[in-house]
């Protein structure tokens, strides 16, 4: 019975590679731990950067093959997407290892902490990386554990999304798409926002009120009309609107090109960011650490410094005026902000996207079809390429051009390219001297690969 992080000490992953997963090892490993891992990315003779960087850590990596486990294993950690079929986890039953799932032992590691836990649909990652920075700065040591790499960790070559702090405090995603949000009991939850996504809103408004009753203190946006329902303090919540006034308040938002600056409470805060839905989530980061100690002033300091987190508006450069963005933006209100916050830097949005999964796709396919026709200008535009298949026993029952035709029903200028590859030759004749290429997408762990590739490949509207 595994009840607490004390209860072992070599733990195993199974699909190690994995962004969330990979965080846990990584902490645990700089615990003091002796972890070790397989993921089915790992082939032999064939290099791989996070394999690489894990065993830099001092992580051992393994073959999806069952020989990374052995009798001095004490512990197999699955996600949720690995079944009981898989070779490993029938290798942990002979042995009678206990196996727990990636968001159980996330949980035992936020009640060994006084964890701050980030929930909502949208921003998390952001939000948590901008948390953990403003904590730094203001000498209070956290640790953290992210989905997403912060740039400021992965230029000291980590992989970035995780990192063991020097006191108590720990910064944690809180994630709802699985449910797993409800397990944390955090010193302080933290609530962006909530939108249909993976679930249903009134799925969704249960499990985020199990995360308020289960936080000691809550912070909610409330711009957010359903997060403010679950406000316990308005002195504690912040909010973007005059309308739903709140402890923390933010105004006087300005973008210009690729920076942002704005007020909170008055005082003044600039960023390297792009879009208002960055200015909320610094709002969001700032009211936690304000209500821990820290001066408005010193967040306005860490936030300037503040470097961003992998693919999330990542700017990858500038070629004949064409600027590439790469954002991990998958449901429809993430699609929408990304592309937003990119219209302010040129006069043309270029957004292409690659859905993930069958079924999410098909259930949010009006929603997506609502958001981006929406935020689309007329000298916009938006392509798409074939829904992203992980495997498995999904129904391909829709597909991208789908969404594609209801978006040019609406009048949006929408195209279908089937197969990325082809997407750079399709767009080169739509491309301009003065605009964005936006990138959008998440699941599919090559999209990483596949933005640097466009960057490279790109060449002038008028270039062959």
């Amino acid at each position: 019975m595994i009840s607490s992080i004390h209860d072992f000490q070599r733990p195993f992953f199974i699909g190690i590679a994995g962004s969330g997963m990979s965080a846990i090892a990584q902490y645990l490993q700089g615990s003091g731990k002796t972890v070790s891992g397989s993921d089915r990315f790992f082939k032999e003779n064939e290099y791989n950067e996070t394999r690489e960087k894990l065993e830099t850590a001092g992580i051992s990596c393994f073959q999806q093959d069952g020989k990374g486990i052995t009798e001095m294993t004490d512990l197999v950690v699955a996600s949720t997407a690995v079944e009981d079929t898989v070779i490993e986890m029938q290798k942990a039953k002979q042995l009678n290892i206990p196996v727990i799932r990636r968001s159980e032992l996330l949980a035992l590691i936020a009640a060994s902490k006084k964890t701050i836990a980030v929930g909502g649909t949208s921003g998390k990652s952001t939000t948590s990386a901008m948390l953990f920075d403003i904590l730094e700065h203001a000498g209070m040591k956290p640790g953290i554990i992210s989905g997403a790499g912060l740039v400021s960790l992965i230029n000291k070559g980590l992989i970035g999304n995780a990192r063991v702090g020097g006191s108590d405090w720990l910064v944690i995603e809180a994630d709802e798409s699985d449910g797993s949000i409800v397990q944390y009991k955090s010193e302080i939850g933290l609530l962006l926002n909530i939108d249909k996504d993976h679930k249903e809103i009134d799925v969704l408004m249960d499990v985020f009120t199990v995360f308020r009753n289960n936080s000691k203190r809550f912070v909610v946006n409330r711009s957010h009309p359903l997060a403010a329902k679950l406000s316990t303090d308005i002195n504690n919540d912040f909010s973007l609107q005059p309308t739903q006034p709140a402890g923390y308040t933010a105004t006087d938002f300005v973008q210009q090109g690729l920076t942002i600056s704005f007020r909170i409470n008055g005082t003044p805060f600039s960023m390297n960011l792009l879009g208002r839905h960055n200015m909320e989530n610094a709002l969001g980061a700032t009211a936690v650490a304000a209500q821990i100690g820290v001066p408005l002033e010193v967040c306005a300091e860490a936030l300037k410094k503040y470097e961003g987190i992998y693919r999330r508006n990542q700017v990858l450069g500038n070629k004949n005026g064409v600027w590439v963005i790469d954002d991990f933006a998958h449901n429809p209100v993430k699609c929408a902000a990304a592309i937003a916050a990119c219209q302010p830097v040129a006069p043309k949005v270029i957004a292409w996207f690659q859905p993930h999964g069958y079924g999410p796709t098909k259930f949010l396919r009006n929603d997506f079809v609502h958001e981006i026709s929406a935020v689309l200008r007329p000298s916009d535009e938006i392509w798409m390429s074939e829904i992203f298949y992980a495997g498995g026993t999904a129904v391909k029952d829709i597909s991208a051009n789908d969404l594609i035709q209801d978006l040019r029903a609406k009048g949006s200028n929408a195209f279908f390219v089937e197969d990325r590859n082809e997407l750079l030759n399709a767009i080169r004749p739509h491309l301009t001297d003065n605009c964005v290429l936006l990138l959008m997408g998440a699941r599919d762990p090559s999209l990483e690969q596949f933005g640097k590739i466009i960057y490279d490949k790109l060449t002038g509207p008028n270039e062959a």
